[in-house]
C-alpha cells in the first residue's frame, strides 16, 4: 500500500483564478492511498519545495503528485526535490492543471471538476510507478560540426579550445559560408572576408580540429555520446600540390554558372579560384556544374601546364565516432525569381541583395564606381525594395528574416559614400532594427546620408529608354511615386540551405514549418534538437545576423563542452521493456520504432531494446500484437486505471 502526497499550486492567479483550490484539496483526501494533501501559492518557489521536502520525510511519503503547470517547466525541479528528500524521482508525477485546465476554461465549476479528474488520474499512475534508475551511457569526447560558416567555425574553435577533438565538415570547397558573400559589415566597416580569414586560419591550424571540405554526411546512426558517422569526401579533381593558381584553366571552361543557381561566389565558370584572403589561390571544380562526367569535357585539364587536374580521383569515405553533433548548415537566399508578385525576367538591372553585396565587395577591391550589370554604366540612382518575398506566404515566405532592414541600410549608406551625388530610395513596410545601436544606424543613414525611405509598396517595374521605371506609393504622404533608377535591389528573405531536409532525415532531427531545424523549446532549450546530443547553431535554426550567429554557436558549443565534462551521461529510464514469454519475434515493433532502438536477437529470436537509443515514445508498445512490449511507468494497467479515474462519477 502506497503513501501518496498531493501538492496543489495556485501559480499565483494562473490556476487559482479559474480553479477552486480548496475543493481540490478536499477531493484529494478521497483518492486511494493519498495520506496527505496541501496547497501553496507558488509550489516551485523555495518555500514550496521545502514544503514538499519536509512532507516526504515527515509523512513518510513514497509517492508525490504535484498539481501545477506543465511538466516541461518544473518536472526536473520537483524530482530533484524528491531525490533530496530520499524519494526516487520517478515516484513523482506532475498533474498539469494550468495549460491543460485553467488556461483553457472560463467556467470555474467545470474547470475545478476537470482539475480534480486530472489529479485523480495521476494518483492512479503514481500508485503503479516503479522506482527507476537513470541509464548510464559512456561518452566519446569528440564532436562533429556540420557546416563551415561563421557559426560552425566558432563552435569548432570553442570546443577545440576546451581540449576536445572536432571534425568540421563543409559542403563547399572552402570554409566561410555565406559570410564570404558579404562586403563590409555595418557598425564596423571591415570586409567580411577579412574578418573571417583569421577564423579560417585558426580552424585549419588548430591541432584539435580536422577540417573536411567538399564533404557531406553519408550515413548517420547511434545515440547521444555514441554516434557513428560516415562522411563522404567528394573528389576535388585538383592536385593542390601541383596547382599554382595561374588561372589558365578558367578561360577555357565552357560552363557558365549564373548567380540564379545560388553559387557561393556569384557568376563564374565550373572551375574557379575562390577569392578568400586566408587561403592559397588554388583552383576548385564545382562537380554540380562540371560536364566532364556527362560529355567527357577536359578542356581545363588540357590547358593546365602543371598537370594539376586529375579526373581519375574518386570520392573517399571517412568513418568516425562522435559524442555530440552541432548542425550549423546556415541558409541560402530566396531566389529573386521566386518572388510571386515581381516579374524579374527581362530586367537585368533588377538584382537581389546578395548580388549587390558582391558588387560592393568588388568595389572595395577596385575602388571603382558601382556599375549596373546590363551595360556597365555607373549607377547614380538606386531603389531598394524591402520584404521582397517576405512576411507573406502568398508572395514567398511568411516570416521576417530579421537582418534585412539593417543590411539594406548598410548597402544604401555604402552606395551614398561611394556616389555622394547619387540617389538612394528604400521602399519598406516596417523598419525592424532591433539590436545595440541598430536604430541609431538607420536614423544616421537617413539624416547624414540623405537616404529616402518610402513607406509603401511598389506596384510596377519596367524598363524604358535605358532606365528602370519604378512605380509605387508613399503611404505617409499619400503621393504616387515614379522613379527612374539605374539599379533595383530586391531584399529577399533567408531560407533553409539546400539539403537540409535530407540531413534532417539522416540525423532524425525535426524541422519547423519553414524548413529550419527545430529546437526543443524556444525559450528554455533554444540550442537543443529533439534528438539528444544533436545541437543547433546559427542560421540553421532561423535567420540571424553575424553577432547573433556567433553567440548561438557558443551556446551550442557550451552544451557540447558540458556533455563532455563527465565520463558518463544519464538518460531517462522511462523506456520500453520486452516480456520474452509473450514475444513471438514477429518484428512489428522493429519496423514501428522511429529511433532504430529495436532489433530481433539472432539467438533468442525475441525482440530486444537498445536502451540508449530508446526515447520512450511508446510506438512499439502500441504496435505489439501480443502485449509483450510495455513502457515503464506507462504500462497498459496504469493507463486503464487512469482512464477509469477520469470516468468515475
Amino acid at each position: 500500500m502506497s503513501r501518496i502526497g498531493v501538492f496543489v499550486c495556485w501559480c499565483g492567479h494562473n490556476i487559482a483564478r479559474t480553479v477552486d483550490i480548496e475543493k481540490l484539496i478536499d477531493a484529494a483526501g478521497f483518492y486511494p492511498d493519498v495520506v496527505y494533501s496541501v496547497e501553496y501559492k507558488y509550489m516551485c518557489s523555495d518555500p514550496g519545495q521545502k514544503l514538499v521536502h519536509e512532507a516526504v520525510k515527515n509523512q513518510e511519503l513514497d509517492g508525490v503528485v504535484i498539481a501545477a503547470c506543465s511538466p516541461r517547466l518544473h518536472e526536473s525541479t520537483f524530482r530533484n526535490t524528491c531525490t533530496a528528500a530520499g524519494l526516487n524521482p520517478y515516484r513523482c508525477e506532475i498533474a498539469n492543471i494550468r495549460e491543460h485546465c485553467s488556461w483553457v476554461h472560463k467556467d470555474r465549476d467545470k474547470a475545478t471538476a476537470k482539475a480534480a479528474d486530472i489529479i485523480a488520474s495521476l494518483v492512479e499512475k503514481i500508485r503503479l510507478n516503479e522506482p527507476l534508475i537513470p541509464i548510464e551511457v559512456p561518452v566519446i569526447k569528440k564532436a562533429l560540426v556540420i557546416g563551415g560558416g561563421i557559426s560552425g567555425i566558432e563552435a569548432a574553435l570553442s570546443i577545440a579550445g576546451s581540449g576536445h577533438d572536432v571534425v568540421l565538415v563543409e559542403r563547399e570547397s572552402v570554409l566561410g559560408g555565406n559570410m564570404l558573400r558579404l562586403a563590409s559589415t555595418y557598425h564596423i566597416k571591415d570586409g567580411s572576408a577579412c574578418l573571417l580569414s583569421s577564423k579560417i586560419v585558426d580552424a585549419f591550424s588548430h591541432p584539435k580540429i580536422k577540417v573536411l571540405t567538399h564533404s557531406e554526411i553519408d550515413e548517420f546512426s547511434g545515440y547521444i555520446g555514441n554516434f557513428e558517422v560516415k562522411i563522404r569526401q567528394k573528389a576535388d579533381f585538383i592536385d593542390t600540390n601541383r596547382c599554382n593558381g595561374c588561372g589558365d584553366c578558367l578561360s577555357v571552361c565552357p560552363v557558365h554558372v549564373s548567380e540564379i543557381e545560388d553559387t557561393l561566389f556569384g557568376p563564374r565558370a565550373a572551375i574557379h579560384i575562390p577569392d578568400v584572403p586566408s587561403l592559397p589561390a588554388v583552383a576548385v571544380i564545382d562537380n554540380m556544374s562540371c560536364t566532364h562526367s556527362s560529355d567527357g569535357c577536359s578542356r581545363c585539364a588540357d590547358a593546365c601546364r602543371e598537370k594539376a587536374i586529375d579526373f581519375k580521383q574518386t570520392d573517399q569515405f571517412v568513418e568516425e565516432e562522435f559524442g555530440a553533433v552541432i548542425i550549423a548548415t546556415g541558409f541560402r537566399p530566396f531566389p529573386k525569381t521566386g518572388v510571386k508578385d515581381i516579374d524579374v525576367h527581362g530586367l537585368p538591372d533588377m538584382i537581389d541583395g546578395f548580388a549587390f553585396e558582391r558588387i560592393l565587395a568588388e568595389q572595395e577591391r577596385t575602388g571603382d564606381l558601382i556599375k549596373r550589370p546590363s551595360d556597365g554604366k555607373a549607377v547614380e540612382s538606386i531603389v531598394f525594395v524591402q520584404c521582397a518575398g517576405s512576411r507573406d506566404k502568398d508572395k514567398g515566405v511568411p516570416y521576417c528574416s530579421r537582418i534585412c532592414c539593417m543590411t539594406t541600410a548598410k548597402q544604401a549608406k555604402f552606395f551614398k559614400e561611394i556616389t555622394p551625388q547619387g540617389e538612394a530610395y528604400i521602399f519598406y513596410s516596417h523598419i525592424r532594427a532591433g539590436g545595440k545601436g541598430f536604430e541609431e544606424y538607420v536614423q544616421d543613414s537617413i539624416t547624414d546620408n540623405q537616404i529616402i525611405y518610402l513607406r509603401g509598396d511598389v506596384s510596377r517595374f519596367f524598363s524604358e529608354n535605358g532606365a528602370m521605371k519604378v512605380w509605387g506609393r508613399d503611404e505617409l504622404s499619400g503621393h504616387e511615386i515614379e522613379i527612374d533608377a539605374d539599379l533595383v535591389v530586391l531584399t529577399t528573405p533567408l531560407i533553409p540551405n539546400r539539403g537540409s531536409d535530407d540531413l534532417a532525415k539522416k540525423l532524425k532531427v525535426a524541422t519547423d514549418e519553414n524548413g529550419f531545424f527545430a529546437e526543443i523549446h524556444p525559450k528554455l532549450r533554444p540550442v537543443e534538437s529533439a534528438s539528444l546530443g544533436v545541437y543547433l547553431a546559427g542560421c540553421a535554426q532561423s535567420p540571424r545576423d553575424i553577432p547573433e550567429s556567433i553567440t548561438h554557436a557558443l551556446g551550442a558549443s557550451g552544451k557540447v563542452i558540458a556533455l563532455f565534462s563527465a565520463e558518463f551521461i544519464y538518460q531517462e529510464p522511462i523506456i520500453v521493456r520486452v516480456d520474452e514469454d509473450f514475444c513471438s519475434g514477429c518484428g512489428v515493433c522493429v519496423t514501428s520504432c522511429p529511433y532504430d532502438s529495436r532489433r530481433i536477437n539472432p539467438w533468442t529470436q525475441k525482440a530486444e531494446v537498445i536502451a540508449a537509443l530508446c526515447q520512450g515514445c511508446g510506438a512499439c508498445a502500441v504496435a505489439c500484437p501480443n502485449g509483450a512490449t510495455q513502457q515503464q511507468n506507462f504500462t497498459k494497467n496504469q493507463i486503464m486505471n487512469m482512464i477509469d479515474a477520469v470516468l468515475k462519477d
